[in-house]
């Protein structure tokens, strides 16, 4: 063998680091070249986030500056609220305080105004609308309230070139609304031929004859109340409750016994001028423009609308007045405008009867607790007793005093037991009659004004009643172990309430008889104690004339308030 005898030398394979190297080394720019891409869009978004940063401080700064702003104009509105108050009290202390139908010039809704608020309903025949107690008129608070479409004042008025409402020298039948109804509520309009209208800042009619004390009794008013202009703001936090849009102010000089709040609210398309609880309490009924509503009060949920489709709509407004169910909560009556009382079958939501006979508008309605009766009052001066089963009438309780020239029954309620009919009146006076004779057995005479509403205190021993002169009253009926007492206008008025700084509308009882409940033009709700003329509480919630109160007869503790601002809103009271 030679020693060269070696393997033939061959080029060597391509490496296969290389390949994996090349491999990497592409993987790695693709991963490059993303990271230049993500951080490209990081950029950007920083930068979208950092601009939309910058426009919230921008608008944050804008709102607190906007909200500065809105205190500083608070701030100014209450200095300036708080200087006017300052002249009106200066002024009341310099001339004779203002009756009920008085109005200083500086009160005078202007009629630019008015045309804000939903127009109301007429009132009687020939009539204007209830101008002296809807529109702000002798009312020192907040903006102007309801008032009369052109269409609606009387031809003779329009002539005159007044477009307000005034009183008339003489009392006519009435025409203005009573507990409850319409939102016109106001004394008697003129009617053709009668004397000119004087002043709005003329009294009403006769209201200067009683400048003494109470004829009724020997009662005397309790005082000024402590709530009367009160600054919420000042008040504790132990001495109110109070919501988004309402607050209830408790008196300091009285023990606290309940607590306040806002169970539910119903808007209406139009003034609700009546509210009902159903006797069990689980049903709510407020009446308005055509229609009457009702609601299930555990869960605000409309039940139906009960509206007569054979009425002719030529006249697009007619208000119901009054509302009232059965004891059995099967029917429910209302009272309106056309001078009819329709007793409505719920279920079937028809009419059962229509109650005829009246000449005038129904302003109030009243079941009896066994159901037998309804009793109605009107405008023609007369209250009916009707028989529910037969829909006939059984007496008709004429007012027929020859001193009293406008006698017109605005309110009607039967005691507990079925045996009393009250009933307020135009001419001041509160009377009582028998439901099975139809004799007239007591009249109480004590109110400056026109008196808008009644209701029985509990015990059915003594009456409440609420009148235009801004008060309200408890009256002692007459009683003895033989039954009721037959001396009329003994009675005494065992309490003044006082304290509403406008008409009284409304007033209702609590079913324990401890509380006494009222509704006034001044937009508040209070509730009374009947043993000392206290206030409770004040209430305001609502933005209009407060024309209807009412406490449900059984379940909860719980009223109700029906306002020209068209809501109806339910109220719990409970003890603390």
């Amino acid at each position: 063998m030679s020693v060269y005898n070696h393997r033939p030398v061959v080029p060597p394979a391509p490496s296969r680091i290389a390949e994996l190297l090349d491999a990497i080394k592409g993987e790695f720019d693709q991963l490059t070249q993303d990271a230049i891409a993500c951080r490209s869009q990081r950029d950007e978004y920083e930068h979208k986030m950092n601009s939309q940063i910058q426009e919230m401080n921008a608008f944050q700064a804008s709102l607190y500056e906007l909200e500065r702003t809105q205190q500083n104009v608070k701030k100014q509105y209450e200095e300036e609220i708080s200087r006017l108050r300052q002249q009106l009290d200066q002024a009341r202390a310099g001339h004779p305080p203002l009756s009920s139908g008085s109005v200083p010039p500086a009160q005078q809704s202007h009629p630019s105004q008015q045309h804000s608020q939903p127009a109301p309903p007429n009132i009687g025949p020939a009539s204007n609308l209830f101008g002296g107690i809807m529109n702000s008129q002798g009312n020192t608070q907040g903006p102007p309230g309801l008032v009369a479409p052109p269409q609606m004042v009387d031809p003779n008025q329009q002539q005159g070139g007044q477009q307000h409402m005034g009183y008339p020298n003489s009392p006519q039948p009435p025409s203005s609304y009573p507990n409850g109804p319409s939102p016109q509520n106001g004394p008697p309009p003129q009617q053709q031929g009668s004397q000119p209208l004087m002043p709005v800042g003329r009294p009403i009619s006769g209201a200067s004859k009683m400048s003494g004390g109470p004829t009724g009794g020997n009662a005397t008013p309790n005082g000024p109340s402590p709530m009367v202009d009160v600054d919420p703001e000042s008040v504790p936090s132990s001495l109110k409750n109070e919501g988004s849009d309402w607050i209830a102010l408790f008196n300091p000089k009285a023990q606290r016994l309940l607590k306040v709040d806002l169970v539910h609210n119903f808007e209406h398309p139009s003034v609700v001028c009546c509210v009902k609880f159903s006797m069990d309490g689980r049903y709510f009924a407020a009446g308005c423009n055509r229609a009457t509503y009702i609601y299930d009060v555990a869960t605000s949920q409309r039940v139906c609308v009960l509206q007569d489709d054979n009425v002719g709509k030529e006249n697009d407004d007619l208000y119901i007045r009054s509302v009232c169910f059965s004891p059995d909560g099967k029917f429910i009556a209302t009272g309106a405008e056309d001078k009819q009382i329709r007793i409505w079958d719920i279920s079937k939501r028809r009419i059962r009867h229509c109650l005829t006979g009246h000449e005038q508008d129904i302003y109030s309605l009243d079941f009896s607790r066994d159901g037998r009766i309804i009793v109605s009052g009107s405008g023609d001066r007369t209250a009916r007793i009707w028989d529910m089963a037969e829909g006939v009438c059984l007496h008709v309780l004429r007012v027929n005093d020859i001193d009293q020239k406008d006698p017109g029954v605005t309110s009607v309620a039967i005691s507990p037991d079925g045996r009393l009919v009250a009933a307020g009146s135009l001419d001041k006076m509160v009377r009582v009659w028998d439901t099975q004779t139809g004799q007239m057995l007591e009249r109480f005479e004590g109110h400056k004004d026109s008196v808008y509403s009644v209701a029985f205190m509990a015990d059915g021993k003594s009456v409440v009643s609420g009148s235009l002169d801004k008060t309200l009253r408890l009256w002692q009926l007459n009683t003895d172990s033989r039954g009721y007492g037959n001396e009329r206008g003994k009675g005494p008025c065992k309490q003044i309430f006082t304290g509403h700084k406008d008409f009284v509308l409304s007033v209702a009882t609590t079913p324990d008889g401890n509380w006494v409940v009222s509704g006034s033009k001044d937009r508040r709700v209070q509730f009374w104690d009947p043993r000392t003329g206290q206030v409770q509480f004040m209430l305001q919630g609502h933005k209009n004339s407060v024309i209807s109160v009412t406490t449900s007869p059984s379940g909860r503790p719980l009223f109700a308030s029906g306002s020209g601002d068209n809501l109806a809103r339910i109220w719990s009271y409970e003890p603390i």
